[in-house]
């Protein structure tokens, strides 16, 4: 070792709405020489915000965080500031293609210490591969499979404490929201999904689930009446006796849904 040779950690931020994840990882990279942890986020506002005052070189990001994804953290930043990423995901198999075909380093929760280390051998191989702005076109590029795979699939992942739930569409009776999470009514069970309403929608069929109001969307197959309320809004009635209220602003998504008939309007003989 030669005297006065100066060795510099890589700075590491960890992105990760799950607290023990984030503490999993930390765990796991305090096993391995060359790393610095500079600090540690739980959502998409904070990673923009921690990257461009941290300067890290590595981020583990985690895919699924509230207020932006992924994605869409890198996607705010200029490309020559683009730090290394080993990206953490809960998506299925299918997904995660996205990121083997582009060798994007990732890790696919729930991980050990044996894929920690691998993902980290990979970065080391590639860390000098990618300038900032190829990283950048595989990051969309990752994004975009994933979400056309998602919409072609029948099913919606949920995180429920550290378990993944799969939820097929069509079961889906009908959304609401509630701050900054869905709800997802399936017969008498509900599930919680952290997105807005408009990337919910976007999910769905919207031959199918159809917006009804600001904080509602429902499933037509799962509607049994409409029927005329005061001041020009519907009341809908669920197949399982909920009801819940159209307003007029968003007829307009029920007749589109049924390729521009509208069947609040009276037929008349003749």
């Amino acid at each position: 070792m030669e005297t006065g040779a100066v060795y510099v950690k890589l700075r590491t931020l960890i992105v990760d709405d799950e607290l023990m994840s984030r503490k999993k990882i930390r765990a796991f990279l305090q096993e391995h020489a060359g790393f610095q942890i500079v600090g540690e986020s739980a959502d998409g506002e904070q990673a923009v915000a921690a990257i461009r005052a941290l300067k890290p070189d590595l981020l583990f990001l985690d895919v699924q965080i509230p207020g932006r994804n992924g994605f869409e953290v890198l996607d705010t930043l200029p490309e020559e500031t683009l730090p290394a990423v080993i990206f953490v995901t809960a998506f299925d198999k299918y997904a995660v293609r996205a990121f083997e075909v582009r060798a994007l380093d990732y890790l696919l929760k729930p991980f050990n210490k044996a894929r920690f280390a691998e993902a980290l051998n990979r970065f080391h191989e590639r860390r000098t591969r990618l300038n900032g702005m190829d990283r950048k076109q595989e990051f969309k590029a990752a994004l975009q499979e994933i979400q056309r795979e998602s919409r072609e699939n029948e099913r919606i992942l949920v995180k429920s404490g550290s378990r993944i739930i799969f939820l097929r569409k069509g079961l889906i009776e009908w959304v609401e929201a509630q701050g900054d999470y869905v709800k997802l009514h399936i017969g008498k069970e509900s599930h919680m999904l952290r997105e807005t309403m408009a990337a919910a929608s976007e999910r769905l069929d919207p031959n199918r689930f159809v917006r009804i109001h600001r904080s509602r969307i429902v499933n037509l197959d799962y509607v049994r009446e409409i029927q005329p309320l005061w001041g020009g809004d519907y009341s809908v009635l669920m197949r399982d006796g909920t009801e819940l209220t159209m307003s007029r602003t968003y007829r307009a998504s029920l007749q589109a849904a049924l390729h521009g008939e509208d069947p609040l309007i009276p037929r008349t003989n003749g």
